[in-house]
C-alpha cells in the first residue's frame, strides 16, 4: 500500500476524501486538463477540459469548490458505468406463454480467458424452471427468450 498524504491542496494537485485531480497538459492542444483518480485505482476514472488561467498560458488553480464539483462528477461517472457493466453483463425478460408469466435470465461472467454465461427460466412464484450455459454473445431479446421457452428450453444453438 502506498502511504499517500491525506490531504493535499496545491495549485494542480489536490488530494482528499479518497480521489486525486490532477491538472495535466492537454497531449490533443494547448490546453490543459484535469484527471480524477479514486484511490487505490492506477488509471483516472475521469479526464476533462481544465480552465486556462487569465494569463491564457497556464491552467486555473484548483480550488475547493472546484474540487468538490470534479469529485461528485467522477463519483457519479463511476457509478453510471458500474449500472451500464451490471445491466450489461445482468439482463432479464418477461415473456408470456401458455404456463404463465415467464422471467428469462442471461448472467454474463467476464473473464480474460474463459467468460461463460447462464441462460435461466423461472416461473411467476420464482421457482426455477431451467438452467443452461450459452455463449457469453447470446443476444437475449423478446424473440430469443419467447423461443427458448416455447422450444422447452433445450440449449439454443
Amino acid at each position: 500500500m502506498t502511504d499517500l498524504p491525506l490531504k493535499t491542496q496545491e495549485p494542480r494537485l489536490w488530494r482528499s476524501d479518497g480521489w486525486t485531480a490532477q491538472v495535466i497538459k492537454n497531449e490533443d492542444d494547448d490546453g490543459w486538463a484535469v484527471a480524477m483518480t479514486q484511490d487505490g485505482q492506477s488509471e483516472p476514472a475521469l479526464v476533462g477540459p481544465w480552465t486556462m488561467g487569465r494569463d491564457k498560458k497556464n491552467p486555473k488553480p484548483l480550488d475547493g469548490s472546484a474540487f468538490i464539483t470534479l469529485v461528485k462528477t467522477a463519483r457519479e461517472f463511476v457509478s453510471r458505468s458500474e449500472q451500464q457493466l451490471h445491466a450489461t453483463l445482468h439482463q432479464s425478460i418477461t415473456v408470456a406463454h401458455d404456463s404463465g408469466r415467464i422471467t428469462v435470465c442471461l448472467d454474463i461472467t467476464p473473464d480474460d480467458d474463459n467468460p461463460s454465461a447462464l441462460l435461466s427460466a423461472k416461473d411467476e412464484l420464482d421457482e426455477l424452471l431451467a438452467e443452461v450455459r450459452v455463449s457469453p454473445a447470446f443476444k437475449l431479446n423478446r424473440a430469443s427468450a419467447l423461443k427458448w421457452v416455447e422450444g422447452g428450453f433445450a440449449k439454443p444453438g
